[in-house]
């Protein structure tokens, strides 16, 4: 079952958002064949690196304008609470692997899952947010 929001502000969102996970899947293929098949070096290697976190970014900015435009302020305040829950989560994770790191010669997780962490706890806390408010 596809969810699609009512609001014209969430269609928004999922029609912007959409567009760019693709372009990220897109980036993300693109690099990890050329790094793969090529070994790039140089200005195009890093080039290379930050292309597929473009589409991230962008991701982060298409929340930013659903919060803008959602005129529904209970909607809004989901998501800003959620988006705080997700932050803290995801700091918390990234702080505590990184002392364990540093002290304990953990494995080395690459910085790129901090972004991950966030969306996870922010998908998370929403339900748990929504409840409280029933």
């Amino acid at each position: 079952m596809i969810c699609i929001p009512n609001s014209k502000a969430g269609r928004r969102y999922v029609y912007r958002l959409a567009p760019t996970m693709l372009t990220y899947v897109l980036f993300l293929y693109i690099a990890q064949s050329i790094f793969h098949h090529h070994h790039p070096t140089g200005l195009f290697a890093y080039f290379l690196a930050v292309l597929p976190a473009l589409p991230l970014i962008g991701s982060l900015v298409v929340v930013g304008l659903y919060v803008s435009e959602e005129s529904d302020e209970f909607e809004r305040s989901i998501l800003v609470q959620s988006m705080i829950w997700g932050l803290g989560g995801a700091l918390s994770v990234g702080t505590v692997w990184g002392f364990l790191e540093d002290f304990t010669n953990a494995p080395h997780i690459s910085i790129f899952y901090v972004y991950v962490f966030f969306w996870i706890f922010m998908g998370i806390s929403q339900p748990f947010i929504r409840h409280k408010y029933r």
